[in-house]
């Protein structure tokens, strides 16, 4: 089975407002999350990683000067995630891509493996869009084929990525997985100090 060619773009352009202070900066597994996820990306199946950035991003290329000729700057990051994957997908280039993985950045609980598995599946169906799932709940990263650029490119950015999954919601293949991290989003302090400090993992 030949396996599909899947870029990756880790979305970190967000403010973080709820968080106080950059997510892609917080410690996790001895690094940052931001460093964390790249490597495991970079380390995968996926053809190519890239990460957009917006708000915070001279301070986290400061603090992370690998990334600098991995990166996109989104400056329309206030307009909301779908911006930022927007920004990606056209700095990208979509020659010679079936799919793109869509990485968050406040989803850091992901490795290698998981990413290998959702490749895989994408490789090996004709779906449109993968979504892991667990406990038949679904979460992230996703991954949507080429044939949806155009949709994700025209869609409002009010609506999000949403509005694209909920037009294809019947020809999706939700990917079961041994995986709760897929779930866990760290969007606040209370979230990070119970998902990660507590668990040992910064």
């Amino acid at each position: 089975m030949p396996m599909k060619t899947v870029a990756g773009l880790i979305l970190a352009a967000g403010k973080s407002e709820r968080m106080g202070r950059p997510k892609a900066l917080l410690p996790i597994f001895g690094e940052c999350f931001l460093a964390h996820v790249f490597s495991e990306a970079v380390h995968s199946n996926l053809a190519d990683v890239k990460v957009v950035l917006g708000h915070h991003a001279e301070r986290i290329l400061q603090a992370l000067p690998e990334m600098k000729d991995r990166s996109f700057i989104n400056p329309n990051y206030e307009a909301g995630q779908l911006s930022s994957l927007q920004c990606g997908l056209r700095q990208l280039g979509t020659v010679g891509i079936d799919g793109v993985m869509v990485l968050l950045i406040d989803h850091p609980l992901i490795h290698r493996d998981l990413i290998n598995q959702l490749v895989e599946a994408f490789s090996r169906n004709d779906a449109p869009i993968v979504i892991p799932s667990f406990g038949h709940r679904g979460g992230h990263p996703m991954i949507f084929a080429a044939e949806l650029f155009g949709e994700l490119l025209a869609a409002p950015l009010d609506k999000g990525a949403v509005s694209v999954v909920r037009k294809h919601q019947h020809e999706i293949l939700h990917l079961e997985v041994n995986e709760p991290g897929v779930l866990i989003d760290i969007d606040t302090p209370d979230a990070y100090d119970e998902q990660i400090v507590s668990l040992g993992k910064a």
